[in-house]
């Protein structure tokens, strides 16, 4: 490859890392949280302080439903709760408007679709990682950036694909600082490639779909695709009521055969998720049945069900997934990692973590490759990129670490944690911004490193401490799920402990000619 050619991959490289690397730390570092969201949602509430309502049957449920809301029953679902977890149901329906409610709220309906989970902080978590937190555009905003981040793959792998075997386990500390984080940056980023290819593309579909929907549905399918897509994502006959009415079967009961079914096919598990109902009431009512099978590409699965009769009238779990289903099924599942078991579940979590570093490291790079050597004075922007890099990522770890704080205690208040969670988040982040800009750099990456080691331990000791009475009880998965969480964040914390010592040591015994160091203003203090 010509040199020049290398000098633009390399600018390609760098911008696009640039433009998107802020971005993506925040999306990898929630993001591995996130592949724990229903462990999240059990320490929040765990079964031994959740309310009573969150146990209500899901045909006491519908019961109620459908006496304060009897044009429900044409359209509705129920949210089940995840098993092991303490997250609570709620029903969705349709009677000309989208309208969602939680078992204690049956008859309070809201046209609020964040209305059942905005309180939840897994969700919340979730919301970082999908969309910075931004309803709506910050969706689309992420799609954009999927796309500059696969650029950013193709354009790095292009650079280091001549010395590619040579060096990509190198690692080589020393004093020259920038080549051994150039060759973690590599190595992270050549082992994970695969994985980062299919978040970027799947992140890419699933944050760009409208806009890519409508654009073929004008360009290719002549206005025809939103008919041809229904069928070819369809799990359930469609049906029309009879007129007539009849007892539509229990909701346990709908379920266990839905189970049964869904478990003929082959499948290893299927843990139902969600079930819908069409015309309850009616002689041709249908229900629809979704579940997660762990184990497989094709996680999630339907079964549909004759309302009345309980016959089985469509499979689409497993090896009977059609090849649109399956495709649909495994975009969810490749990003999430949640077609296997723990061990699955903690890979992603690692690669999670590496990928906020990628970024990170990126940015150092950045920073190392335009500083001037030997020369007190550094280039405005290298100082403008660290205090950015150190305000918005190390405010993003620490805006976490409060939100989880701030939902902790709104549940030891008893107040609803929807607000303080995101006012503490947002607000941490915002603090970290400003500390970064107004402390000397060097200062302020260890003091704010510092600061968020201390809160994720505490945050963990806390709740260590607030469930004591719960560890010398029988195990149970969520009890276990709980302590998960605790050593995470005490874990996490060490690791940020770890950093904020080596940016110290960097800071006090490095190149007195780099941003990172505070030899300077220690010689002008004395």
């Amino acid at each position: 490859m010509k040199s020049s050619t290398i000098r633009t991959f390399q600018t390609v490289h760098t911008w696009t890392g640039l433009l998107a690397g802020f971005a993506l730390f925040v999306a990898f570092f929630a993001g591995a949280l996130t592949v724990f969201h229903h462990d999240i949602a059990t320490w929040q509430n765990p079964p031994w302080r959740s309310q009573p309502a969150r146990d209500m049957p899901v045909q006491t449920m519908i019961d109620r439903l459908l006496q304060a809301h009897p044009k429900a029953g044409a359209y509705f679902g129920i949210v089940l709760s995840p098993p092991g977890s303490a997250q609570g149901p709620y029903a969705y329906w349709n009677d000309g408007e989208e309208h969602f409610a939680t078992p204690d709220r049956l008859e309070q309906a809201t046209a609020d679709e964040d209305a059942p989970t905005r309180s939840h902080l897994a969700d919340f978590v979730y919301a970082l990682h999908d969309s910075l937190g931004i309803p709506v555009v910050g969706l689309y905003l992420m799609g954009i950036v999927s796309v500059i981040y696969g650029l950013a793959l193709v354009s790095g792998l292009l650079i280091h694909l001549p010395q590619l075997l040579g060096d990509l386990f190198a690692l080589r500390p020393g004093r020259n600082l920038k080549r051994l984080w150039q060759d973690a940056h590599n190595a992270i980023g050549v082992l994970s490639l695969p994985f980062h290819i299919v978040f970027a593309v799947t992140g890419a579909l699933m944050c760009l779909f409208v806009p890519l929907f409508a654009s073929l549905n004008l360009v290719a399918f002549d206005g025809k695709l939103n008919e041809a897509f229904a069928k070819a994502i369809a799990t359930a006959p469609t049906v029309e009521a009879a007129g007539r009415a009849a007892p539509t079967l229990p909701a346990d009961v709908l379920i266990a055969r839905a189970k049964a079914a869904a478990l003929a096919t082959g499948v290893s598990t299927f843990e139902p998720d969600y079930i819908h109902f069409t015309h309850y009431g009616d002689a041709n009512a249908l229900v629809q049945v979704r579940g997660v099978s762990e184990r497989t590409l094709g996680t999630y699965g339907t079964i549909a069900l004759h309302g009345v009769t309980g016959e089985v009238l469509e499979e689409h779990v497993g090896a009977t997934h059609t090849t649109n289903g399956l495709v649909n099924s495994s975009i969810y599942a490749l990003h999430f990692g949640n077609f296997g078991g723990r061990a699955v579940q903690w890979l992603y979590f690692l690669l999670g973590l590496a990928g906020a570093f990628l970024f990170y490291s990126g940015n150092l790079l950045w920073i190392e490759s335009r500083r001037k050597r030997r020369h007190a004075e550094q280039p405005g922007k290298t100082w403008v990129m660290a205090r950015a890099t150190v305000g918005i990522c190390i405010g993003t770890c620490l805006g976490i670490a409060a939100a989880f704080a701030a939902t902790a205690a709104a549940d030891m208040l008893g107040t609803d944690p929807a607000v303080p969670m995101r006012a503490a988040c947002y607000g941490s982040v915002a603090f970290a911004v400003a500390y970064a800009c107004l402390r000397p750099v060097a200062r302020a990456a260890v003091e704010l490193l510092a600061i968020t080691a201390i809160a994720y331990v505490a945050v963990a000791l806390l709740d260590l401490a607030r469930n004591a009475a719960t560890w010398s009880q029988p195990w149970t998965p969520a009890s276990t799920a709980v302590l998960g969480v605790d050593i995470a964040g005490i874990a996490l914390g060490i690791g940020f402990a770890w950093l904020a010592r080596a940016s110290w040591r960097r800071a006090t015994h490095g190149d007195v000619f780099s941003v990172w160091t505070h030899a300077r203003q220690v010689r002008a203090e004395a």
